[in-house]
């Protein structure tokens, strides 16, 4: 079970009331010299946000740079701003505001939104890894993340490369939802190897940001934005990560504020395998599949949620006659009953949808399609 969360912070009942407050609550989180737990702290004493602001514009907090921002700021702008690019802003208390994100000790004030609306009632599980990842790292986090999704959970990460973007492409992959979690504006495309991908959840799923739009990434948002992905969720995945990994960042924010632990395992070997295997070694939970993440959270049992796989009649037959060790197409062709050729061009075409692997000139199921699982 996890521990109970080590703060608990809320932003004053009332504080966002009037259209005034809403207002300064987004000038508010434009301002970049006071963090976001001072912000918390000078709301407790001045109860609203138009109050707020007001403390700061004579000094109460924040730099000289804030102040001139907070006395300058056009709060008609931002909304247009936002209006142009198909985003929103949710404060504390809003319908989208996620409410675990109150068991932070430094809650944002506010988040920026792009895509569809995040529902409260669907649970959501996080995953994280290296970014770079290994070919297992990437179909592992794939097949759990299109499990998570097909059982109805929100899969949470970051989209970076590796292991984010293999946790998103895998909610899409069972048609599920989605939510990326920016250290830059919902607006911006990093990395730029992401851009499709953020595109796609913009359309299907949600981006989340507590960064106004057009911020730029930099080295130091992406540990603030850690603790956003660990609060969203219900439970952490980790998979794969080298010693001093950024992913222990998002473990170390999972603790602080109450939240499941849990890893999948790698070869003792493998350079990636030292944060999960020592994370294991330390209490988290072994994590081999989709059906292991639900039954940790009480979500279910067994199985777990099948990944739907809709194949033309071709294809299916040819991943149909794939169920054990690798084997080479002329077994495959025989098995399936066409010719070599075909069944090798399905094969291709198996491996380019995730659901066959290449073992040397050998083909096996992938997870996603039914294959081994991770070991014990």
């Amino acid at each position: 079970m996890p521990a109970e969360p080590a703060i608990r912070a809320r932003w004053p009942d009332g504080f966002v009331e009037t259209d005034a407050d809403r207002r300064a609550a987004m000038v508010l989180s434009h301002l970049r010299g006071i963090a976001p737990r001072r912000l918390v702290r000078l709301a407790a004493d001045e109860r609203s946000a138009s109050a707020t602001l007001a403390a700061i514009r004579r000094g109460a907090a924040g730099s000289d740079r804030d102040r001139e921002f907070a006395d300058s700021a056009d709060p008609s702008e931002m909304e247009a701003e936002l209006e142009v690019i198909g985003a929103r802003f949710a404060v504390a208390g809003d319908p989208e505001y996620p409410r675990g994100l109150f068991d932070l000790s430094d809650p944002p004030i506010g988040l920026y939104l792009r895509g569809r609306a995040v529902a409260h009632e669907r649970p959501a599980v996080a995953m994280v890894g290296a970014r770079n990842c290994t070919s297992y790292g990437a179909e592992v986090a794939t097949s759990l993340a299109a499990g998570l999704a097909a059982a109805g959970v929100l899969v949470v990460s970051g989209a970076a490369r590796g292991i984010d973007a293999a946790a998103h492409r895998g909610a899409f992959r069972s048609e599920g939802r989605t939510a990326a979690v920016l250290g830059c504006g919902v607006d911006v495309a990093y990395p730029r190897s992401s851009g499709g991908l953020l595109e796609r959840i913009a359309q299907a799923g949600t981006i989340v940001s507590e960064y106004p739009p057009g911020t730029p990434a930099e080295a130091f948002r992406f540990p603030a934005r850690n603790r956003i992905v660990a609060a969203m969720a219900r439970a952490v995945v980790v998979v794969e990560g080298a010693p001093g990994s950024g992913s222990m960042i998002t473990v170390d924010h999972a603790h602080d504020c109450g939240r499941d632990v849990l890893a999948v395992p790698g070869p003792v070997t493998g350079p990636l395998s030292a944060v999960p295997n020592d994370l294991i070694r330390s209490g988290a939970s072994l994590v081999r599949d989709a059906a292991d993440v639900l039954a940790e959270l009480g979500l279910g049992e067994g199985s777990g949620a099948e990944v739907s796989l809709e194949l033309p009649d071709g294809l299916a037959a040819v991943l149909a006659a794939l169920g054990g060790p690798p084997e080479g197409p002329e077994t495959i062709a025989e098995r399936a009953g066409g010719g070599v050729g075909e069944v090798l061009a399905g094969l291709l075409d198996l491996e380019m949808r995730g659901l066959v692997r290449r073992v040397g000139g050998r083909f096996e199921r992938t997870l996603l399609a039914g294959g081994p699982r991770v070991a014990d």
